[in-house]
């Protein structure tokens, strides 16, 4: 018998397993400025910066403010000139205005991202074998609303339900973001339901802890991943490798 016989639900991450970003985010800082006649930022400068504003953001205020009811772009706008200030640029309050508004309203597109070609094809091959697609991601409602749709992916044609960790205020590796999905999706038993991501940490570890199965794709040849295939996760290149893995007939141990 095929792992896909005994399977009603899949949930997928996004970043990463379904889409990915075009570029760096050095080249939509500088679009940004260079569109309110400023110079470039310093590419390497601005990328460190928004590491260490994004993080300490997500640290005091997880899932985009969720719990202090923070408006999303007031965090982001916090997170953008933090991330501007750590890189040397301290913006006079209009000039920043205008920069963080180009910078918001491209993350808020389809711009800076594209889908693997892989990514439709497999959620459309899954729903009509009769299996609900979730969508899992620790990101704001802007992806739910606004950039998978724009990017193809339809809530109905490719995914049935989606759980965002900005808009239920849980985000991954909390285990509680797989049950929202299991309960929306019918109360489906963890052991019918399976996960796929790119982070350790973050999708397998909290899957597998709940009794899902769980893969993680390396579609970037992450140096991390020879480590996870010898302690046993089931590491697989792309969507289609997946796709032949569930059709496959399970081997006996």
């Amino acid at each position: 018998m095929s792992r896909l016989m005994k399977l009603r639900l899949i949930t997928v991450d996004v970043t990463g397993t379904l889409i990915a970003y075009k570029g760096e985010l050095g080249d939509y800082y500088c679009m940004a400025a260079k569109a309110v006649g400023l110079p470039c930022p310093d590419y390497k400068r601005v990328h460190e910066g928004f590491k260490l504003a994004y993080k300490e953001m997500a640290t005091k205020h997880p899932c985009f403010g969720y719990r202090e009811k923070i408006p999303n772009i007031v965090w982001w706008k916090t997170c953008v000139r933090d991330s501007f200030i750590r890189a040397g640029y301290d913006y006079d309050e209009e000039t920043f205005e205008k920069i963080f508004r180009r910078i918001y309203g491209t993350f808020g597109s389809s711009a800076p991202y594209k889908a693997f070609a892989d990514s439709s094809p497999f959620l459309q091959w899954a729903r009509k074998k009769g299996i609900n697609i979730g969508i899992v991601s620790n990101a704001e409602y802007r992806y739910q609303d606004v950039i998978l749709p724009a990017l193809g992916f339809h809530q109905g044609t490719e995914w049935d339900l989606g759980v965002f960790s900005g808009i239920e205020g849980v985000e991954k590796p909390d285990r509680r973001i797989y049950e929202i999905a299991l309960e929306r999706a019918g109360n489906i038993p963890p052991e019918e339901a399976l996960h796929i991501g790119d982070s350790l940490r973050k999708d397998y570890l909290p899957a597998k802890s709940l009794g899902m199965d769980a893969i993680l794709l390396d579609r970037f040849q992450s140096p991390e991943a020879e480590s996870w295939k010898k302690s046993g996760v089931i590491v697989l290149p792309d969507l289609r490798a997946v796709q032949h893995w569930l059709t496959s007939p399970e081997q006996p141990c």
